[in-house]
C-alpha cells in the first residue's frame, strides 16, 4: 500500500481520502463521523439527495468536516460519476469502505426473484463494481485500501436470511480474490464481519426482550455490536497498522463464530 500523505503513526488517518458508501443511515452514518473525527478526509455517499442534505446539516452542527456525494451502487454510471467527483475534489481515493448493503429477512420459501435480485444488486454486484472503480483510481497512485463490510452471516447460517447470507458469503470470497489480484498494485483488500449492531435503525428490533436475549445468548461476550466497534476495525484496516493484512475477514462478533 502506498504511504498516506501526512501519516506518521500506525493508526494515523490524517489526510487519507476515505469514501464510505451507504453513509446516510445506520452503521455507515456513524462510520462517516467516527472516521472524520479520527482524522480522515471523509466522503460520505448515499442514493438519497434529501438524506445527504440531512447528513450535511448534522455535520455542520457537530462541526465535523464531511463531503457528501450522491451515489447509487446499483448503477455503474452512478458509481463512475461519484468516483470522478471524489477524484476531482480530492485528487484520488486512499480508502474505500464498502458499507452499502441490505439486510431484509425472508424465509427461503417466500423469496421472490425481485427480493433476490435487489439484495444481490447492492450487497454483491454493487460492492464489486464499486471496488473495481476505486481500484482503477488507486493503482496509478501506488495502492490503497478496500474494506468490505460483510457480516457473521457470511460465515455462519442465520435462519430466514438465505439470500442475505449468500450475498455476504460472496463478499467474503470476493475479498479474497480481489486481494490476490490487486496485491501487486499495493491494494490491501479485507472484510469486516460484525454481529448484530445496535443503531437507531435496528433499535426497535434489538431492544425487545425476546430477540435481544436470544442473540446475547449466542455471543460469549454478551454484548451487541456498536458502530464504534466496526469503526475501530475499519481504522485498523485502513492504516499502516495492518500493512501485512490482506484477503482476510475480521470477525467483530463477540465470539459468536468461535463456537
Amino acid at each position: 500500500m502506498r504511504v498516506i500523505p501526512g501519516a506518521a503513526a500506525p493508526f494515523d488517518l490524517r489526510n487519507a481520502v476515505v469514501l464510505v458508501t451507504g453513509a446516510t443511515q445506520g452503521i455507515g452514518r456513524e462510520l462517516a463521523f467516527l472516521l472524520a473525527e479520527a482524522g480522515g478526509v471523509v466522503v460520505a455517499t448515499g442514493r438519497s439527495a434529501d438524506a445527504l442534505d440531512g447528513l450535511r446539516r448534522e455535520a455542520a452542527e457537530r462541526d465535523v468536516g464531511l463531503d457528501c456525494v450522491l451515489l447509487d451502487v446499483r448503477d455503474t454510471a452512478s458509481i463512475a460519476a461519484a468516483v470522478a467527483e471524489v477524484v476531482e475534489l480530492h485528487g484520488g481515493i486512499d480508502v474505500l469502505v464498502n458499507n452499502a448493503g441490505l439486510g431484509h429477512a425472508h424465509r427461503a420459501l417466500d423469496v421472490t426473484e425481485a427480493d433476490f435480485d435487489e439484495m444481490m444488486s447492492v450487497n454483491l454486484r454493487g460492492l464489486f463494481f464499486m471496488s473495481q472503480a476505486a481500484a482503477r483510481v488507486m493503482i496509478p497512485r501506488g495502492g490503497g485500501r478496500i474494506i468490505n463490510i460483510s457480516s457473521q452471516g457470511g460465515v455462519v447460517g442465520l435462519p430466514d436470511a438465505a439470500v442475505y447470507c449468500a450475498s455476504k458469503g460472496g463478499v467474503n470470497m470476493l475479498t479474497k480474490v480481489l486481494a490476490l489480484e490487486w496485491a501487486e498494485h499495493g491494494i490491501n483488500v479485507n472484510a469486516i464481519a460484525p454481529t448484530f449492531v445496535h443503531t437507531p435503525g435496528t433499535a426497535p428490533l434489538l431492544d425487545g426482550p425476546g430477540l435481544r436475549d436470544e442473540i446475547l445468548a449466542r455471543i460469549p461476550l454478551r454484548q451487541l455490536g456498536t458502530p464504534a466497534d466496526v469503526a475501530g476495525a475499519v481504522v485498523y484496516l485502513a492504516t499502516a497498522a495492518s500493512r501485512l493484512v490482506t484477503g482476510t475477514v475480521l470477525m467483530v462478533d463477540g465470539g459468536w463464530t468461535a463456537q
